[in-house]
């Protein structure tokens, strides 16, 4: 089975933020010359159900190496395979609903636990998220890796406000210009060092004077043969 197997029920889910298909991209570099013993991986993935709604689905995959385990089995081995979706309202950022599903776990009664992950359902995704998240759901509370990875998961839901906008407008017919700035329930101010309340992203943002482009963004228009200005416009 392979991570990206897991499919949506709907074909009307526009994806908006994916790692998975994306051009000549490696998130490791090569593995260093020792005998690779364990691989963790968590992936989100974020959905625009409707303009009103965000869907958030979570992956977390324990996976040991060929033979690691049992000597003469030809395939990976995965210990763990957990889904979390969130459909979350927007711009609000309240999880309405949130599913959790076990396809691989080491014990039987793993499974007793994943109806409580519905007492995420009317919390807020955003800042103190995590800290109500350690209350609710850390340690004999829950499952350890469907908790990490909800903690992952936030995130991306800040992450995703403005491809919301995109996509609604997109969906529509419109131009991005027509966008606008639209509610803001999650601001990036104090969220990491480079948008500290006094620096120079968040005031210039304070002051309406342009910010720089995204670097991804940049080097990709170039490699198309565009300029920024085609970001700018």
């Amino acid at each position: 089975m392979n991570l990206h197997d897991w499919r949506l029920p709907s074909k009307n889910l526009v994806r908006i933020v994916s790692v998975v298909g994306m051009p000549d991209l490696q998130m490791f570099p090569s593995n260093p010359d020792y005998i690779q013993i364990h691989t963790r991986r968590y992936e989100v993935r974020a959905f625009h159900m409707a303009e009103d709604r965000l869907m958030l689905r979570g992956v977390v995959v324990d996976e040991k190496p060929v033979g690691l385990y049992i000597e003469k089995d030809p395939d990976p081995l995965w210990m763990h395979h957990m889904i979390l979706d969130l459909e979350i309202h927007f711009p609000s950022l309240v999880i309405q609903k949130a599913t959790a599903t076990f396809r691989e776990h080491p014990h039987l009664d793993c499974v007793n636990i994943v109806d409580h992950y519905k007492k995420l359902e009317g919390m807020s995704i955003t800042r103190g998220f995590n800290a109500k998240v350690r209350e609710l759901f850390a340690g004999p509370r829950a499952c350890t890796h469907t908790t990490a990875l909800l903690q992952a998961m936030a995130p991306v839901a800040v992450q995703s406000m403005w491809s919301m906008r995109v996509a609604s407008a997109r969906s529509r017919g419109v131009s991005i210009e027509q966008v606008g700035e639209g509610p803001q329930t999650a601001s990036p101010v104090n969220t990491c060092h480079m948008w500290e309340e006094s620096g120079e992203l968040a005031t210039a943002v304070r002051e309406g004077r342009d910010i720089e482009i995204p670097l991804s963004i940049s080097k990709r228009l170039r490699s198309l043969g565009m300029s920024d200005d085609v970001w700018r416009e």
